[in-house]
């Protein structure tokens, strides 16, 4: 089964360790034998002026996911919504309601299935790919959410640059490595069977550290300075 994913993390973090905003959105064609991405693309947004409700992450995943379909035309596509692996196309306000989710999270789906909704449905009829809506239970959106990590990263060592310093939260049981070609990200989650991510960077002269996030427990903080 070929699989493409999105998901959307890596967060810049204020002096007490709140996030300000999101970073990256990737998007990961994910193969035999599930560990890592074949390819990854990635849209970074304004972590300085970023909607934390979710619906702009959502969007985004979901839009990244189908231009990556497109061009790799995969078995099916994993969005970050926890709703249990329900086709998108199949989101109307009556099956909404009846979902088990928060009232928030009806709200939120709601507003997104105007555009979703028809978009999921047309594409499905064009290539009879379906855009489920699994969450984290997929091994691929899990993929996704490292490599948001990974952007994340890059995106922070570029913004230190010019910058002189950042400050980054990692998704959730993620570390990563940084040598003169490339970043690393991996899992620290003994469970997952060692998924990892990687990808090219170009070498600069930057100091940088990996520590727990002292106020969220699970996570880790990126620094790098100049």
């Amino acid at each position: 089964m070929r699989i493409v994913s999105a998901d959307t993390g890596g967060a810049v973090l204020d002096e007490n360790y709140n996030p300000i905003g999101l970073i990256a959105t990737a998007a990961v064609l994910v193969e035999k034998p599930y560990r890592t991405a074949t390819l990854s693309i990635v849209k970074y947004s304004n972590p300085f002026d970023y909607d934390l409700s979710g619906r702009k992450a959502l969007r985004d995943e979901a839009f990244l996911a189908l231009k990556l379909a497109r061009k790799v035309k995969p078995d099916v596509i994993h969005l970050d919504s926890s709703l249990g692996g329900i086709e998108v196309r199949k989101l109307d306000d009556p099956t909404i309601d009846a979902l088990r989710i928060s009232d928030r999270g009806k709200a939120i789906w709601h507003e997104l299935s105007k555009d979703l909704q028809p978009l999921a449905k047309r594409f499905w009829e064009e290539t009879g790919v379906e855009i489920l809506a699994i969450g984290k239970e997929s091994v691929a959106v899990r993929i996704a959410e490292l490599y948001a990590g990974i952007y994340s990263v890059k995106w922070g060592i570029e913004y230190a640059m010019r910058e002189g310093f950042v400050r980054i939260g990692l998704p959730r049981y993620m570390s990563v490595e940084i040598n003169r070609t490339r970043i690393l990200g991996k899992s620290l989650d003994p469970r997952e069977g060692g998924l990892y991510g990687e990808i090219p960077i170009e070498n600069g002269d930057f100091e940088w550290q990996v520590y727990p996030n002292p106020i969220a427990r699970t996570f880790m903080v990126f620094e790098v300075k100049i």
